[in-house]
């Protein structure tokens, strides 16, 4: 399976400016059919705090972009969307659409970032999601999220997912954090994992993005560095099935 990650500068709270930036440069990435897309955690706006004015209903413009392009490239694609449900509740969420369009999982962020004050504008999720694409099992999870492993082997435990996809708005100054950490949850979960970051700054944090393909040994494939591109890599599913049929770690795993 064909992953990609997606790494950009985000327009402060302006989704039209982010939609035709990410349309460009995912057209002109040329993604071969049915590849997995990563983009960062709340691509149309940045990290906002706003979510009176940024979190928009089910269903709402971000969430049709992604359907539409999903549908018009033939990828999977996930991205972070700011998006209020049916109790009015803001969430951090990651969504999940077809190469039909159509929704396929919706993950909301379990830790909100409490330093930065998200757990005051964004309600926490409660548990891990899975889907399945190319015959290959994925989990999603969000920026913070990465700091928590118990999240991560919850995930394991219940769907033993081959590839985890971490997208973030993940600080410059803290970015060793993030390289360690996604090449820990890779080699203790026997995954690959793409974590998407993104370059640029808001009033609040810079960005170096360094978004990474890691593979279940904790090698990095392909590093996007510290500017706006587009990085992707074929996983090797076999090998990986191989790999864990060998070293069966996680049948020892004890989540009860």
């Amino acid at each position: 399976m064909n992953v990609i990650a997606v790494q950009s500068d985000v327009v402060w709270e302006s989704p039209p400016a982010n939609f035709a930036k990410l349309r460009r440069r995912l057209v002109n990435a040329a993604p071969e059919r049915n590849s997995l897309v990563a983009l960062p955690e709340m691509f149309a706006t940045g990290f906002s705090m706003n979510a009176a004015a940024t979190a928009e209903p089910v269903g709402g413009a971000t969430e049709q972009f992604l359907a539409r392009t999903a549908q018009e490239l033939g990828v999977c694609l996930v991205a972070g969307v700011a998006r209020r449900g049916s109790d009015g509740r803001a969430r951090n969420e990651a969504l999940v659409f077809s190469s039909a369009g159509e929704l396929l999982t919706a993950y909301t962020k379990q830790r909100p970032f409490s330093p930065g004050g998200e757990a005051e504008h964004y309600t926490a999720g409660e548990q891990p999601v899975m889907f399945r694409w190319e015959d290959c099992t994925v989990s999603p999870f969000i920026c913070y999220d990465l700091r928590f492993p118990e999240l991560f082997r919850e995930a394991v435990a219940a769907h033993r997912p081959e590839l985890i996809v971490v997208i973030a708005n993940w600080p410059a100054k803290r970015i060793q954090h993030w390289t360690r950490l996604l090449q820990a949850r890779a080699i203790e979960n026997q995954a690959y994992v793409v974590g998407v970051n993104r370059v640029g700054t808001d009033p609040h944090y810079a960005y170096c993005g360094r978004s990474l393909i890691i593979d279940p040994h904790g090698e990095i494939l392909a590093d996007a560095g510290e500017g706006e591109g587009v990085i992707q890599v074929k996983l090797d599913l076999a090998s990986l099935r191989k790999y864990r049929e060998g070293l069966p770690f996680l049948a020892d795993l004890r989540w009860d």
